[in-house]
């Protein structure tokens, strides 16, 4: 769930781009501490950064990383200007807060550069440092420094106006925590963001306007967000053009009981205890000590952990989290040996083995009383597919929760774009863009959905993603031969956070380019 860069090590090096510009914005505004949701808490807001088209492909033609995101972008076509956000939004129990975020619009003369021009909603993947910020193009040791870069060079410069939120919790956010996959607020702060640069486009030092089209993406936690967004703002009667979630785990309780059962993904330490927090802070019955949940040699201070000062490597590498461990390889009743780990899987039998140790983060009592709950209680897909739905009725708060904010249950109006991996060890592509795909099989059938898996062979001259199918599959075979006798276990660190992102967003923009 994450643009995961953990200690698997660094992932998206080959995304990563030089930006220049100046920081010609002055002090940050404080109009409310409080300020209404979509309120704009400076105006204008903040130039962080500003390209020409020249500047950028002047810095992208100067490293070999640079011609590469070049290479799958195109040449810069426009400028970028890059605002630094505030605003009012809400937490995840509907508390008034702020948060921050990114505005980068395209300049220059090019006809694609001027009037009134698209908008992009994109949404982030799982970062866990708190000082993540989209609109920080100064600093290349910014943890979203390649994502920022990735959105700049295959969106702006080619002409879209780009709003991107930080999350409430990040950066300059006054939220003490993060709404982790919580759907009902994340869709509200992407509303929020995007109201807040409305009022901003025509007070910025190049005033801009914005069409009518909207178009909606993110990927990992951010596919999530997005397509909560997209279901949110069909809800409300807000015109969506299309969107595009990427690898994104939508079907959220069935991941959840399928790592319970043993299917633990890559990243699994992380992401639970951001899910439990989340939704602990969200809902407040989860448990009523971090204690009943998480071993002791864990429990202290993890609701305050991600986000926070450590990154992938390093909140490990202090102790804070295990770094494969989730659950005991110590049964938590004798009927669930054969699920601890599991085996018979295939090729995910040593991924699943890593997320069990003696060094475990969850406790044996948290995953007995959520297992017997989803036995009692069943998915509609795990273990088994019966309905495709979530469970009616689950009764263990944990699985209440994140049955919660399943995305199951609902069909858009609009066109849309699903695109993963299959191999993805992270969100596991069958539970979640594969079960959309056939939850939504009528509207496959109309061409209103589609469904890409960039990890599949092009199917022959006509195929509109053909070039996301090749550059993956290069991308995939330079992985393989850079790592020898570890290719295996190099694909696995790489699939989800460095070899996916580029190429499903990517394909995204030319599924945008459409309409």
């Amino acid at each position: 769930m994450a643009y995961f860069k953990a200690s698997w090590a660094a992932l998206s090096a080959t995304l990563l781009v030089a930006a220049c510009g100046g920081g010609d914005g002055g002090p940050l505004g404080t109009q409310d501490a409080n300020p209404a949701r979509g309120a704009l808490m400076q105006t204008p807001p903040p130039r962080i950064t500003s390209m020409t088209a020249a500047d950028f492909t002047a810095k992208l033609q100067a490293s070999a990383s640079g011609q590469g995101l070049q290479q799958l972008a195109g040449t810069p076509v426009c400028g970028v200007d890059v605002q630094y956000l505030r605003y009012g939004t809400v937490g995840g129990a509907n508390e008034a807060t702020t948060a921050s975020g990114a505005l980068m619009v395209p300049t220059g003369s090019d006809a694609r550069c001027t009037g009134a021009r698209p908008i992009v909603l994109y949404a982030h993947g799982t970062n866990i440092t708190k000082r993540y910020n989209l609109a920080d193009f100064s600093d290349s040791t910014n943890p979203a420094y390649s994502e920022a870069s990735l959105l700049a060079a295959l969106y702006t410069a080619q002409g879209y106006i780009v709003v991107a939120p930080n999350y409430a919790g990040y950066d300059s956010s006054t939220l003490s925590y993060h709404p982790y996959l919580n759907a009902d607020q994340q869709s509200k702060e992407m509303m929020d963001i995007l109201a807040a640069a409305k009022k901003a486009l025509p007070t910025l030092m190049s005033p801009t306007s914005a069409s009518t089209k909207l178009f909606i993406t993110g990927y990992s936690q951010g596919g999530h967000v997005a397509m909560a967004t997209h279901r949110a703002m069909q809800a409300a009667g807000i015109p969506v053009t299309a969107s595009a979630p990427m690898s994104g785990p939508y079907a959220l309780a069935a991941q959840s009981d399928a790592t319970f059962y043993g299917n633990v993904n890559a990243g699994g330490t992380i992401f639970t205890p951001m899910i439990f927090t989340s939704y602990q802070k969200a809902y407040g019955n989860l448990y009523s000590a971090p204690s009943d949940i998480y071993e002791a040699a864990y429990a202290t201070g993890i609701e305050t952990l991600l986000p926070g000062d450590y990154d992938f490597t390093t909140v490990v590498s202090s102790g804070k989290l295990p770094q494969l461990a989730l659950f005991s390889s110590t049964p938590p009743a004798p009927a669930f040996a054969a699920i601890t780990p599991p085996t018979g899987t295939g090729a995910t039998d040593a991924l699943f083995a890593m997320g069990f140790g003696t060094n475990n983060l969850i406790k044996n009592s948290a995953r007995l009383s959520y297992l017997m709950d989803a036995m009692a209680n069943p998915d509609g897909v795990v273990p088994a597919f019966t309905t495709g739905a979530p469970a009616a009725n689950p009764q263990n708060k944990m699985r209440l929760a994140v049955t919660k904010n399943d995305l199951r249950g609902w069909s858009p109006a609009a066109p849309v774009l699903l695109c993963a991996g299959n191999g993805d060890p992270t969100v596991f592509y069958s539970l979640n863009t594969g079960l959309m795909g056939a939850l939504w099989a009528p509207q496959v059938a109309a061409h209103l959905v589609t469904v890409l898996d960039v990890d599949s062979a092009v199917t022959g001259p006509s195929d509109p993603f053909a070039a996301a199918k090749v550059g993956f599959a290069n991308a995939k075979a330079a992985t393989i031969a850079a790592a020898g006798p570890n290719a295996a276990v190099a694909v696995t660190a790489a699939y989800h956070g460095g070899l996916v992102p580029p190429f499903c967003n990517a394909a995204a923009r030319g599924f945008f380019s459409q309409f």
